[in-house]
């Protein structure tokens, strides 16, 4: 039997603040419906989003049913939340190819067949038919502008930057409202969702539904997270500074996706496994005393990787993307498949290499010198010497000795290393 929606929510760290309308005892009288709002202009979800994400899917293993929302008419204003500057507004071919992305990437969280379906919806259907003239008659009464200017980002636009907002973007509120509505007359939708910046633009729809109605509705924010280090969930820090994580295997790969999580610090490891993670309390807590007894193995980390790469990416993926990470840390390697290969040949630097070359043997002096793992044949000879050649990630340690056939992983290429991280991967054709 399904449990309690708020109560598994708040034992694994979602929930930020909850409206007091009785939600606890909706959820578990009723199947109820959630929705969650989601911006259109991008081609990808990227880490900030999947704490709502993950929020949706426990509604739905709780017996309640997920609406994912895009925002296709308010994506062409723009939510001045959080916001610093107004964005760039979307065409509508833009917006309809990103919420097609968008809906395969949020099938890997939860299903929209079967038991408590969930729905994609795009505000674009009822809110680019409305009338301004209709609009501010039947919707704009119900605001009052004192309490939309309280609201702390519109405050924060107007007080602190000085460069004001805009008329258009300080609608947005309106509109947010407006979808509630909507969804809670067309859809019996009952609950919104949404990061704590959104907590003002949830409660407008709660009202304006009690105003227009007579209905009562729910709402809850979910946290936004840093780690401890204080950096915002879903950034890494890259060659080119400051990164996003995308869920779009073509802009992060699995690989990399795995490794921002084997780096949790060991003081957020716990906390994210209840996040991003369907793991069990019991099991989550395990791994905490793991992580207590013996640190150094990161089992936790290992983990939360491994569950979460197979979430966004498939089983396939995420097991490749932990065979590689172990083959670049040092694990020596015997074979390697196809999706192991695509990983490592993604992350290191690598060179096509003809087969018949290697028939007879190329010394690794000379391979070590045309991959510039060393600057010269004096210097490779001096790393063998010293015991730092690797190939395969076993140590070479003959002067003289040539890399051959012999030595090709899975016929597919040759792995070489130059002390602990510099790497090439020879490719075989």
């Amino acid at each position: 039997m399904a449990r309690n929606v708020v109560d598994v929510l708040q034992e694994r760290g979602f929930i930020e603040q909850m409206t007091d309308t009785g939600l606890r005892q909706a959820a578990s009288s009723q199947a109820l419906k959630c929705y969650v709002g989601f911006d259109p202009t991008a081609r990808s979800l990227h880490l900030g989003h999947i704490i709502p994400v993950m929020g949706l899917a426990h509604f739905q293993r709780n017996g309640h049913v997920p609406i994912a929302l895009v925002g296709g008419g308010t994506g062409m204003i723009g939510d001045p939340s959080g916001k610093t500057v107004e964005r760039q507004l979307l065409s509508k071919d833009d917006v309809e190819a990103n919420a097609r992305r968008l809906k395969e990437q949020l099938s890997r969280f939860f299903s929209f067949e079967g038991e408590h379906a969930a729905l994609l919806l795009n505000n674009a259907e009822w809110l680019m038919p409305l009338t301004l003239v209709d609009f501010l008659r039947d919707i704009g009464k119900h605001f009052s502008v004192n309490a939309m200017i309280a609201k702390e980002s519109v405050r924060w636009r107007l007080e602190e930057r000085g460069q004001g907002i805009s008329f258009t973007e300080f609608s947005y509120m309106l509109l947010q409202a407006y979808d509630f509505y909507h969804l809670y007359e067309r859809h019996g939708c009952s609950v919104q969702a949404g990061g704590k910046d959104q907590w003002g633009n949830i409660t407008a729809g709660i009202d304006l539904i009690r105003r227009m109605n007579g209905g009562s509705a729910h709402g809850l924010t979910f946290p936004l997270l840093t780690t401890a280090s204080g950096v915002k969930i879903g950034k890494t820090e890259g060659a080119s500074g400051s990164e996003m994580v995308w869920l779009d295997p073509e802009m992060t790969s699995s690989y990399r996706l795995y490794q921002y999580w084997i780096n949790s610090d060991d003081r957020d490891v716990a906390k994210f496994l209840r996040l991003f993670t369907f793991l069990e309390i019991a099991e989550i807590a395990e791994l905490e005393e793991s992580l207590k007894r013996d640190p150094g193995k990161r089992e936790a980390q290992r983990r939360l990787a491994l569950e979460f790469t197979r979430l966004a990416h498939g089983e396939g993926a995420s097991r490749a993307a932990q065979e590689a990470s172990e083959v670049l840390f040092g694990s020596e390697v015997q074979a390697l498949s196809e999706e192991v290969f695509a990983a490592l040949a993604g992350e290191v630097p690598a060179t096509k290499f003809p087969k018949e070359s290697l028939k007879g043997g190329v010394p690794l002096v000379d391979l070590l010198l045309q991959t510039n793992l060393s600057k010269s044949k004096r210097a490779a000879r001096d790393l063998i010497g010293q015991g730092g050649a690797y190939v395969n990630n076993r140590t070479w340690k003959d002067l003289e000795g040539k890399v051959g056939l012999d030595q090709a992983l899975s016929g597919r290429g040759i792995l070489l290393r130059a002390g602990k991280k510099n790497y090439h991967l020879l490719i075989l054709e």
